[in-house]
């Protein structure tokens, strides 16, 4: 489990990092009676505390009724799993008579969710006239780190001499891995050369080089660390369990753990610490006796929302901290609270929904599992929808043995609760799936229901289209905004409908490590690394066409100063040779401390990425005052970018109450991913482009890598870490394993579609449109797709 909490860690926001409530020094009452209204009088904290628990739905109402030891709650979308969490918080501090020497833990996934439920306990807390110094709220990250300064001796964090990073295949750090790593196993790195075949042709030899250094390799060691470290595997744990693969001429987790521990040591020799060092910290902390008794002295039970994101060694530390220091026979004093069919960051982190579905059937043996079934949110077709993809998918085996998601159904809140429970109206039928001609069909027809829904310019609800990547939400974007550039009609703003793109904001972060990019090629443009680097961001913003950029970088010489004897370059490579060349004109004729904001205007930046552009080039004029080089610039950007401490311009909101729902204001379309949506509801949604090639999907293998066969090195390592974790062995073979880690794609994809599905309230809109681009890369080539096989089984039951 990752958050956003802790992504712009600064000397600033530690003090952020525990998000406790204020302390006091019991938990007694307040002093002030609980006001009456009129003549009531003010009734006993007993019937206070009934009262609270009588307006809990079914499941949340076991929480509420909690005495000690553990629960598994296992929540449908829009069950109430923070309203549930915040009721039985209140009640527990009421119940257990628990103050700021004996504290309720609660661990939430992301910082708005911690304000969120924060501000939940608090109001019930006032309800029940109590203090608020019984509890503590904490991103988990939060919560380690917390616990690691408190004993700094015992968990080797000098937060002072050190810097957080988050690794990545482009970091440098990752990047030194690799080439320290080349350099000393170069039997194993020539056997990654040579991979099926090879016939020893320098320039072939010369683009496997820099694909295996700056793609492959660096992919491999990013997932690896981050995989084997939440999970608590040592290198020589890694190294020792190569030994159980067989057929493996790569030796692909030999080679993994032979990164792993290159990048360990890399981390301490240069101060640096990840968000895993964080728990570990922590862990190590409470290896020692003492402190171990001190931390759970402290701590009376822990309560986990989101827990299907967690990580092995995430929970582990929750679990030792909920344990009772004076009766450790007894179980630990632990509720999670999770839905494992919304697990949707699997195949990006190491969080896996098959530790919290063990947790809840070990708890549904004791007798401590409850579900909470019923869900307000939406509207009964969409709820049916949902649950027919549910039951579709797991009697498919489009996925293998494994069933993507726990047999747990959505139920419509019972009738007999109060009127704000019910489930909404329907917009129409409520769900409507289609099949457009092709994707600006598809944009076409959104934007006439949603003129539609909103001619009435009383309508305050709130619409989004969930797209599954963000280039997608880019060109739904400019189709909406730009709609006579596509031969249509349709005007969204004489409504006085806004369209927000989410992604716009996620940019804004990208601007000091493009910047670098482009001024680390300007520096050293015949190194293949930054040549490519460069070409990628250009790339990414649509500034050169697509292509493969190795081909280029490993004859950086050729590409960028043609002679007259070399072949004559393509239409395609003439641009993107013509666009570096202008960059590196601008370095001779522009004065040095100019060079960020011409990079700025050259990379057709917005007004919000112009201004942290022009921020940024303050800061690091300001940092190498005296010394205004072109290696202290680079320096002071490498620091910059990979201690991730410069925060972007923020985007100005236009009330308060957009501060609190800046995704999810009244008359606004808001264009947002799968994986951002969650958490969020609208009351339309929209769901174009549900291809088969996106949903499910499958594993890629780009062409630049085939040579070392039809997989990809760090994918294989996953999947055979995992199955280690399972106690899966012998280990599978490398063909069993790509096998392995493409159900566990294709089983995402249909968990993140649910997760889409039931962000909506009245109206769900879906289509699967028959033509689309194979790659989003590339919007002139349109081909024949087939739809999505769960959306033709849907478009099938629910036919009109």
């Amino acid at each position: 489990m990752t958050d956003d909490f802790d992504a712009n860690f600064t000397d600033s926001t530690i003090k952020m990092l525990d998000t406790a409530s204020p302390q006091s020094d019991s938990g007694t009452a307040k002093p002030t009676a609980m006001p009456s209204a009129g003549a009531i009088a003010p009734i006993s904290r007993e019937e206070a505390c009934h009262q609270l628990l009588k307006t809990l739905r079914p499941g949340q109402d076991r929480m509420g009724e909690w005495q000690g030891g553990r629960l598994a709650v296992s929540a449908v979308p829009g069950a109430g799993k923070s309203t549930g969490m915040a009721a039985a918080a209140a009640l527990a501090i009421a119940n257990f008579h628990l103050n700021s020497r004996r504290q309720l833990i609660v661990v939430t996934f992301t910082r708005s969710a911690a304000a969120s439920i924060k501000a939940k306990i608090r109001k019930n807390l006032q309800a029940l006239s109590l203090s608020e110094g019984g509890f503590i709220v904490n991103t988990l990250h939060g919560l380690a780190l917390n616990i690691a300064l408190r004993h700094p001796d015992l968990s080797g964090l000098d937060l002072e001499n050190s810097t957080l990073i988050t690794p990545n295949k482009s970091h440098r750090l990752i990047r030194i891995c690799v080439e320290q790593w080349i350099v000393e196993n170069p039997r194993r790195y020539q056997i990654l050369l040579e991979g099926n075949q090879f016939d020893g042709e320098e320039t072939e030899r010369m683009r496997r080089q820099s694909v295996l250094r700056t793609e492959i390799l660096p992919q491999l060691a990013s997932t690896v660390v981050h995989e084997a470290k939440s999970s608590g595997l040592s290198p020589e744990k890694l190294e020792e369990m190569s030994d159980n693969v067989f057929d493996d001429n790569y030796q692909i987790l030999a080679v993994a753990a032979g990164l792993y521990k290159k990048y360990q040591s890399l981390l301490r020799s240069q101060n640096f610490i990840d968000y895993d060092e964080m728990i570990l910290a922590a862990i190590r902390v409470l290896e020692n006796p003492n402190a171990l008794a001190m931390e759970q002295k402290q701590v009376f039970a822990v309560f986990e929302d989101e827990a299907q994101d967690s990580t092995p060694l995430q929970t582990k530390l929750l679990e030792i901290l909920a344990n009772d220091a004076t009766n450790p026979h007894l179980p630990p004093n632990f509720i999670r609270v999770g839905d494992p069919n919304q697990a949707i960051n699997s195949t990006f982190t190491p969080a896996d929904p098959i530790y919290f579905r063990q947790f809840c059937e070990d708890c549904q043996v004791e007798g401590n599992l409850a579900t909470m079934n019923q869900a307000g949110r939406s509207t009964q077709s969409i709820i049916d929808a949902a649950n027919f993809v549910l039951e579709w998918v797991n009697n498919s085996k489009l996925t293998g043995k494994e069933k993507p998601f726990r047999n747990q159904s959505i139920l419509a809140v019972c009738n007999d609760k109060t009127k704000a429970d019910v489930n909404p109206a329907p917009e129409g039928r409520g769900l409507e799936i289609c099949q457009p001609v092709d994707i600006y069909d598809s944009i076409r027809l959104i934007a006439e229901r949603v003129l539609q829904l909103f001619a009435d310019l009383k309508n305050d609800k709130s619409a989004a289209i969930l797209v599954r990547e963000n280039k997608q939400g880019r060109f739904v974007r400019d189709v909406l905004e730009n709609p006579l550039k596509y031969n249509m009609k349709f005007d969204l703003s004489k409504y006085e409908i806004r369209v927000e793109d989410v992604s716009e904001r996620e940019r804004y972060s990208q601007v000091p490590s493009e910047i670098l990019a482009l001024l680390q090629f300007i520096d050293r443009p015949h190194s293949p690394d930054y040549l490519k680097a460069a070409l990628k961001v250009l790339s990414d913003r649509e500034l050169i066409p697509k292509q493969d950029y190795n081909a280029l970088a490993t004859q950086s010489e050729q590409f960028l100063y043609p002679g007259p004897l070399d072949p004559p370059q393509s239409e395609r490579v003439r641009k993107c040779r013509y666009f570096c060349c202008n960059l590196l004109h601008a370095k001779l004729e522009l004065p040095i401390y100019q060079l960020i904001s011409f990079l700025a205007l050259s990379l057709q930046y917005n007004q919000t990425e112009l201004a942290t552009a022009d921020k940024l080039g303050e800061r690091i004029f300001k940092q190498t005052a005296g010394n205004n080089s072109m290696s202290a610039i680079l320096d002071a950007l490498i620091e910059i970018v990979g201690s991730e401490r410069f925060e972007p311009v923020e985007v100005p909101l236009e009330s308060d109450n957009d501060r609190e729902h800046p995704y999810v204001r009244k008359r606004q379309v808001t264009i947002i991913t799968m994986h951002k949506a969650k958490g969020l509801d609208w009351d339309y949604v929209f769901l174009p482009f549900l291809q088969e090639t996106t949903i499910p999907g499958g594993l890629r293998v780009f062409p630049q890598s085939r040579f070392l066969g039809d997989f990809t090195l760090a994918e294989v390592a996953r999947a055979q870490i995992r199955a280690s974790l399972h106690q899966q062995f012998p280990l599978p073979d490398i063909g069993t394993a790509w096998e392995l880690a493409g159900y566990l794609k294709m089983s995402e994809e249909f968990r993140l579609l649910y997760v889409a599905m039931t962000r909506a309230k009245r109206l769900l809109w879906m289509a699967a449109e028959k033509k689309a681009p194979f790659s989003w890369n590339n919007l002139d080539n349109l081909q024949e797709q087939k739809a999505s096989p769960v959306v033709l089984a849907l478009k099938e039951k629910f036919a009109n």
